[in-house]
C-alpha cells in the first residue's frame, strides 16, 4: 500500500492543486507544506482531518491503511 506522503502528493496532483494552495488550505506556508510532502514534518490530527475533508477521502486512505478512498 502507498504511504501517506505518496497518497498526499498523488491526490494533490490529480486534483490540480499547487503546494501553495495546499498551504493556504491548511493555514501554513507553502514551504511548510513542502516539508509535509517531503516527510520532514508530520501533520497534526486536525490537519489530517482537513486534508481528508479537502480531498473527500477517509483518513485511513490517506494514512495508507486501506486502498478504498471512500469516506465512511
Amino acid at each position: 500500500m502507498a504511504t501517506f506522503i505518496e497518497r498526499l502528493k498523488t491526490l494533490r496532483i490529480e486534483n490540480q492543486v499547487t503546494q501553495k494552495q495546499m498551504g493556504e488550505t491548511l493555514g501554513v506556508t507553502d514551504k511548510y507544506y513542502q516539508k509535509i510532502e517531503y516527510g520532514t514534518v508530520g501533520v497534526s490530527q486536525e490537519r489530517l482531518i482537513m486534508l481528508a475533508d479537502f480531498f473527500d477521502v477517509s483518513t485511513d486512505y490517506l494514512l495508507g491503511r486501506t486502498d478504498d478512498p471512500k469516506r465512511y
